[in-house]
């Protein structure tokens, strides 16, 4: 029905809890076997009131209880014991199954989510940053909040109710066959045929599920776009677009969903029914034949006829059931994919405490040797990369957008490791330093600030909680964060939005500024922090960059060129090789590539980054 792995990989999400599976499984099974007891007592009553002999075993059954109490053996004495036997399967049974089978199995499944939970946030986490250049959030939290919730209520269907339900139609098979063993051979045959026909049935149908599943995946996706680019879509007019193209996506899923799927499973029913009352009615009339010809009692024709009948009728609940594994495993199967996405570069130390941590303090001496690195291994991106950053120096990176700027930066992060070559701080290569405890030694002021839903302090305290006021109130005095705080209705502890809509553009950069200063990072970068700024706002956050300038080493990325002329050494890159070094007014004499980008931006013709 399903490729093994995957079948596997959905077992192994209860392996922690295996032992009170065996045990869950088996007690719930063992109810229902059981509860057979019932119509098997109820036909021997029948057998004692028509003054027919009790089944051999259950007649020394009996003999023992009259023994044991000193009873005469007869009707009476018969009678009772089989409302006993009634009695203890029915009413004492009653409250002691609930525990053994229903708390259980709900608190496996509630268990395993909880632990499968932290793994996928452990894994979200932990994946390197291309996988976000690929899938959006509302790709990632679809596929993970789906396969959570199916992995949830599939398992106290499965293990509570079918696979019980099976040996129940099993335990059916050994009372018909102790009674009449042609009729046993029957009922066995039409229940293989039928369960073989609804698995080769599902096994269809699931390939048409997971086909639906990357669709809905696809227009939550889209939906997850238009929420996040809301102001675009309205900006451009295009909201009957997005409608249409959303409204094509569902008509499509609806197509598969009513035409293939639902209408796949209801012809699997109408089968299923056939075969089943035929297979009844057969059993019937055997049953019957046997009893007219002497074969069988008729506390065992009532037997075989109610057993047979309750054993055909958990067919159909085996078949909804099957067809809820089969409507769910294709989102469980993919959230087990998503799991079994590579890891990132840091995922060890997730799973460390923060105290396992390695604390390091460096001068800030950063030293770029040999350096080759290429997202794909046959273009590289930078080359032969040789730059020694001094202890507090300010270096500016400038060059043509797709120089190799940012992707500098991001292998001094350690976000990809150098195909070549190596990067040393302090003399160390940073592959060998512990990656949580060096990257807290860095700091970066993004062209887009993440800010999250939480208040103004929460957002600057974020990579340092334990900071004190005081240095809260220096990073936002350097950063200027004390001149907007004042027009805020609660200050501190205004609450700035989702994404920081509450905050302007500049405002959401001091923040930025203010927080990466309060991590009181041995390496500061600025990545383009002006550039999508106005003129006051670039101002106010020039000047905040000026007070940092000198304190620790800092790393400027920029394409307006008046933000790096403070800088102690300009690097100019252009595909991906260092061409120029040197500070502005030594570039500018020297007439090369900054020059001339120079003079393109102060007569206003620049229309390209740089």
């Amino acid at each position: 029905m399903a490729s093994s792995n995957s079948i596997r990989d959905i077992l192994d999400y209860y392996k922690r809890y295996r032992g009170l599976t065996v045990f869950s499984v088996a007690a719930s099974s063992l109810f229902e076997v059981v509860d057979l007891a019932v119509p098997y007592a109820i036909g021997q009553l029948l057998n004692v009131l028509s003054d027919q002999p009790l089944d051999g075993a259950l007649d020394q059954f009996v003999a023992r209880v009259g023994a044991v109490g000193g009873w005469e053996a007869g009707k009476p004495l018969s009678l009772a014991v089989l409302l006993g036997i009634i009695f203890c399967v029915t009413v004492v049974r009653a409250p002691i199954q609930p525990w053994l089978g229903v708390w259980f199995h709900w608190d496996i499944a509630l268990r395993s989510r909880r632990d499968h939970t932290n793994r996928a946030i452990a894994k979200i986490l932990s994946l390197p940053l291309e996988f976000y250049d690929e899938n959006n959030p509302g790709r990632i939290s679809g596929r993970v909040a789906r396969g959570l919730s199916n992995h949830t209520w599939t398992y106290p269907e499965i293990a509570g109710q079918l696979i019980p339900k099976l040996i129940r139609v099993l335990g059916i098979f050994g009372i018909i066959l102790l009674i009449e063993w042609r009729i046993a051979v029957l009922f066995l045959i039409s229940f293989v045929l039928i369960l073989t026909f609804l698995l080769r049935s599902l096994r269809h149908l699931i390939k048409k599920e997971e086909q639906l599943d990357e669709y809905m995946e696809n227009t939550e996706s889209r939906t997850s776009e238009i929420i996040t680019n809301i102001k675009t879509v309205k900006a451009f007019a295009t909201e009957a677009e997005e409608l249409e193209r959303q409204r094509q996506r569902l008509e499509r899923e609806f197509k598969v969903v009513d035409y293939r799927i639902h209408k796949g499973y209801v012809t699997m029913l109408a089968w299923e029914r056939l075969v089943v009352e035929s297979s009844v009615f057969v059993v019937l009339a055997l049953t019957l034949w046997a009893t007219v010809q002497g074969s069988i009692s008729l506390g065992h024709f009532v037997t075989t006829l109610t057993v047979s009948s309750m054993a055909y009728a958990e067919l159909e609940p085996i078949c909804n059931l099957a067809e809820v594994f089969a409507r769910r495993y294709a989102s469980m199967s993919r959230f087990h994919e998503f799991m079994q996405t590579p890891d990132g570069l840091d995922a060890q130390n997730l799973l460390d405490s923060p105290d396992a941590v390695r604390h390091y303090q460096f001068t800030g001496k950063v030293h770029f040797e040999n350096l080759g690195f290429g997202y794909e291994r046959d273009r590289p991106v930078l080359q032969n990369i040789n730059l020694l950053i001094e202890p507090r120096q300010t270096i500016a990176l400038v060059g043509r957008s797709g120089s190799g700027k940012s992707t500098l930066v991001k292998l001094l992060f350690r976000y990809f490791e150098p195909h070549s070559g190596r990067i040393l701080i302090d003399g160390q290569d940073v592959r060998s330093l512990d990656i949580t405890g060096y990257r807290k030694r860095l700091a970066i002021v993004h062209q887009e600030v993440d800010v999250f839903n939480g208040t103004l302090l929460d957002n600057l305290t974020y990579g340092n909680p334990g900071v004190t006021q005081a240095a809260i109130a220096e990073a936002c005095q350097i950063a200027r964060v004390d001149e907007f705080v004042k027009t805020l209705p609660q200050g501190y502890l205004t609450v700035v939005g989702e994404r920081g809509v509450r905050l302007s553009g500049g405002q959401r950069q001091r923040l930025g500024i203010a927080r990466a200063l309060l991590m009181n990072p041995d390496v500061l970068v600025f990545d383009e922090a002006t550039s999508s700024l106005d003129y006051e706002s670039e101002r106010s956050i020039q000047l905040a960059m000026q007070n940092i300038l000198g304190t620790r080493t800092t790393i400027i990325i920029a394409h307006r060129l008046s933000t790096v002329r403070e800088a102690d050494q300009i690097v100019v890159l252009d595909q991906g090789q260092i061409v120029e070094v040197g500070s502005h007014e030594e570039l500018l004499t020297h007439g090369g590539i900054y020059n001339r980008l120079h003079a393109l931006q102060e007569t206003g013709e620049l229309i390209e980054p740089v």
